[in-house]
């Protein structure tokens, strides 16, 4: 409980299942799961013994290739009432294999933080958040890219997210889907995508991004600040100003 497993030697290894804290860093070597036709790392906080109360799993360096089979590359799950997931410097691709998807977080509760993370070439969704149950999980996701999903970043029903600072481009379906919960965007590309906001439920919030060159630029109805930018977009949805006569840009 609460150790960590550093990678010693540059190879490939097998696909891990987690249930107690532990860290998992292969910052200074290459580390890479392989995990063709199953998924790469299981996070399963139902399996989490009672005494381990920290609830916290930190994921550093790795790259988890689904060599075109794989399920889904980090999956997070089980009840998670103050459980923390942090990952940080990793790469995950070619995941094609059902449902194909990058992260998927579906615990009950917790926190999960991304940095500098790149997601690519799944056939699902790059990202997948929404609580289990009528919970809440609270995500973070900075500098992160995702490229080549059907939907970048999916957000659903008790999900709530931050997204900043981030690249959300070519993905077939859409870059951001929201159908529950809510999202942020900050600061972050959403190009070259079918929809570039796709939204059916939940809320979006706008601030400081550019969103170009997407087939249609928002489809459902979102929240932007003056401060964004549409360009070469098709066809859109309803975008509603956030500001007021004292305010009219909606920022402070």
């Amino acid at each position: 409980m609460n150790g960590e497993i550093n990678c010693l030697d540059p190879g490939g290894f097998g696909a891990v299942t987690i249930t107690k804290s532990i860290t998992i860093d292969c910052h200074e070597v290459y580390g890479s799961i392989l995990n063709a036709l199953t998924n790469g790392i299981n996070v399963a906080f139902d399996s989490f013994a009672g005494t381990d109360v920290r609830k916290t799993v930190n994921l550093r360096n790795l790259n988890l290739q689904g060599f075109d089979t794989g399920l889904t590359g980090i999956r997070i799950f089980g009840a998670g009432a103050g459980s923390f997931v942090n990952i940080e410097d990793c790469l995950i691709n070619g995941n094609f294999g059902s449902p194909g998807t990058g992260i998927a977080d579906q615990r009950t509760n917790g926190t999960l933080n991304v940095v500098n993370t790149t997601i690519r070439d799944m056939g699902g969704s790059g990202f997948t958040i929404a609580s289990a149950a009528a919970g809440l999980i609270k995500a973070t996701l900075s500098n992160v890219k995702v490229i080549n999903a059907a939907s970048g970043v999916g957000v659903g029903a008790g999900a709530a997210v931050h997204l900043s600072n981030s690249v959300v481009s070519s993905n077939s379906v859409a870059g951001i889907a929201i159908s529950g919960g809510g999202i942020n965007i900050d600061t972050t590309t959403i190009s070259f995508n079918t929809i570039g906001v796709k939204q059916v439920g939940g809320s979006v919030n706008l601030s400081n991004n550019d969103l170009s060159f997407n087939s249609t630029g928002v489809s459902g109805t979102v929240s932007s600040h003056s401060n964004n930018r549409f360009t070469n977009n098709g066809a859109g949805g309803t975008i509603t100003p956030i500001g007021s006569t004292t305010n009219p840009t909606g920022l402070q």
